[in-house]
C-alpha cells in the first residue's frame, strides 16, 4: 500500500493510492501515525477494495506521509562512497543524530533556508518508519519491526552544521528541512530495502544517483544498534544517509540558491519537489 497524509498543514486527512487516484482513508481511520501502523491495523486497511473509498478531487497538498512520532532519527555517513566524497573516515558504528519535528514537512513543500544561510545543501535519503515497538531487537527480527518506507530529503545548513561549535543537529532542523514522503510504502512492498535506487536533480542537472546497496550499516543493523540504545516507538522515523553528490562534496562546494529547484526520488517510493525559498 502506499499511505499518505493530504490537505492543508495542521489539517491533513489520511488517504491511500488507488493507482493515481487519493482514496479517502477518514472513514476507516483516524490519521497515518503510531497508533495505525500495526500489522494489525495495516492488514485491515490492505483487505479493503480501494474502489470503494470516496475518491479525493482536485489537486490538494500532501503532508509528511506520517506524524505523531516521537522522535525522527537520522544516520550520518553512512554510504562508502559518501564518506569517501567528504574525506571522512569509515565509521565504527552508526552515527546518530537527531532532526527536529517541527522540520519535518510535506515532500512538495518549499524548502525555506534561514535568515544568512549560504551553505544549505540536499540529501536523498531512505525513511524508515517503525510500526511497533522495538527494544533490544536483534538484525534478524528488525524488519519486521519496520510499518514501511519513504523518501526523506535531509537538508542540511553546512556552516550550521559544522562551524557554529556543537551538534550536527543545529545544521539539520531548520524549519522545512525534513521533507518527508510522499507515500508511506509499506514494507510488504519493498522486499530488499538494501537495492533501491536513489536520485535527487536540482535545476533538472543530476547530483546524486547512488542506491541503498552502498549503506555500511544496513536497515536492519540501524534498527539492532539504535533499539539497543533507546525504544523505538510506532511511527519514529529513522532516514539512513545518503549517497554521494552533495553539494558538500564537489570542488569547489556548490550549495542552494533562492528559486532552486530539487526533485528527489527512491525506486518504488515516490518523487519529491520542493522550490528554495528564503525566510524572511
Amino acid at each position: 500500500m502506499r499511505l499518505v497524509r493530504y490537505g492543508d498543514v495542521g489539517n491533513e486527512k489520511p488517504g491511500m493510492m488507488d493507482g493515481d487516484t487519493l482514496r479517502d482513508l477518514s472513514g476507516h481511520i483516524a490519521d497515518i501515525s503510531g497508533d495505525t501502523l500495526d500489522d494489525a491495523t495495516l492488514d485491515k486497511l490492505r483487505a479493503i477494495d480501494p474502489s470503494t473509498l470516496p475518491e479525493v478531487t482536485g489537486n490538494p497538498r500532501l503532508g509528511a506521509c506520517v506524524t505523531g512520532f516521537s522522535k525522527f532519527l537520522c544516520i550520518g555517513l553512512n554510504y562508502s562512497d559518501h564518506a569517501a566524497e567528504t574525506g571522512a573516515a569509515i565509521p565504527e558504528h552508526p552515527i546518530l543524530f537527531f532532526k527536529a519535528n517541527s522540520a519535518i514537512v510535506g515532500a512538495f513543500d518549499d524548502v525555506v533556508m534561514p535568515r544568512g544561510s549560504t551553505h544549505t545543501d540536499w540529501e536523498v535519503e531512505l525513511g524508515v518508519v517503525i510500526g511497533k515497538t522495538a527494544k533490544y531487537v536483534s538484525k534478524a527480527d528488525a524488519l519486521d519491526y519496520v510499518a514501511g518506507y519513504c523518501v526523506v530529503n535531509d537538508v542540511s545548513e553546512r556552516h550550521f552544521q559544522t562551524k557554529l561549535t556543537g551538534q550536527w543537529t543545529k545544521g539539520k532542523s531548520c524549519d522545512t528541512f525534513g521533507p518527508t514522503g510522499p507515500y508511506l510504502v509499506t514494507r510488504d512492498e519493498i522486499p530488499d530495502p538494501q537495492n533501491l535506487a536513489m536520485e535527487l536533480d536540482v535545476n533538472g542537472k543530476r547530483m546524486q544517483t547512488g542506491n541503498t546497496a552502498t549503506m555500511i550499516f544496513t536497515v536492519a543493523e540501524i534498527i539492532e544498534h539504535l533499539s539497543g540504545l533507546m525504544t523505538l516507538h510506532p511511527g519514529d522515523v529513522i532516514t539512513t544517509g545518503t549517497p554521494p553528490g552533495v553539494g558538500m562534496g564537489m570542488k569547489p562546494p556548490v550549495y542552494l540558491n533562492v528559486g532552486d529547484v530539487m526533485e528527489v526520488e527512491i525506486g518504488g517510493l515516490g518523487r519529491q519537489r520542493q522550490e528554495v525559498k528564503m525566510d524572511a
